[in-house]
């Protein structure tokens, strides 16, 4: 195994599945179960996921709706993701933790960075919700620091799309897919891979990340071996 401890990005709006809206069952499942594969295998595994499925609070920004406002309910919505990504690892036997970076006392616990690690030692997979627990910041960037704090070996981030492109696939038809790319490449070349903070902070802490397509079955499990799947960005 080459990835002992990973962090788990996947955005709200793979949770839809075929539907246009809310929580597929069947997408919820069949990420549980590749979860499920690599936590078997002895993979320490942390979560972070988005909300987009339920409520972005940018997009409720363009509709006169109070950014700061607009951003906690997108949190809120993290959690609803959360709670759901909880419910279907547990079901499937798989002993999780649920840690939101807002206070919730009857549903999950506040995020500890100490508790937090003790419980991927423990063999729990651990999922962090509400994102930094402030306005203005992006679940990526969210991901980014707690893949720091837990001192992550990388950041797996799960899309529709197996790797980061030239340019968009689903456009450009000519667009090339990059096996290997330097952080310096992205920002020289423009490519849209995290939002600048989350990108940033990962380049200046030396953190990996593989932009893969969390669709495909297996490719999870591959990826924790060693195997080439989607793009690595590395220093």
């Amino acid at each position: 195994m080459k990835y002992k401890r990973i962090l788990l990005k996947l955005s709200g709006e793979a949770l839809m599945g075929a539907k246009g809206f809310g929580i597929d069952q069947v997408r919820l499942l069949e990420y549980a179960n590749e979860i499920k594969t690599v936590y078997n295998a002895g993979c320490q595994v942390a979560i972070v996921i988005g909300g987009g499925n339920i409520f972005r609070g940018i997009q409720a920004e363009k509709g006169g709706m109070d950014r700061v406002h607009g951003d906690y309910m997108g949190m809120l919505a993290t959690m609803i993701n959360s709670m759901a990504i909880q419910s279907a690892l547990e079901g499937i036997g798989v002993h999780t933790r649920l840690q939101s970076a807002i206070k919730m006392e009857q549903i999950c616990e506040p995020f500890i960075r100490r508790k937090a690690v003790r419980h991927l030692e423990k063999g729990r997979v651990v999922i962090f919700g509400a994102g930094t627990g402030n306005p203005y910041f992006t679940t990526d960037t969210a991901a980014v620091l707690r893949a720091i704090e837990i001192e992550a070996s990388v950041i797996l981030k799960g899309t529709r799309v197996d790797g980061i492109y030239t340019a968009d696939p689903e456009k450009d038809k000519n667009a090339k897919r990059y096996d290997n790319i330097k952080f310096e490449e992205v920002f020289e070349k423009g490519l849209e891979v995290m939002d600048m903070t989350a990108f940033t902070l990962c380049r200046e802490n030396n953190l990996p990340i593989i932009v893969f397509d969390m669709n495909k079955a297996g490719n999870l499990s591959d990826l924790v071996k060693g195997e080439k799947v989607g793009t690595l960005v590395e220093v």
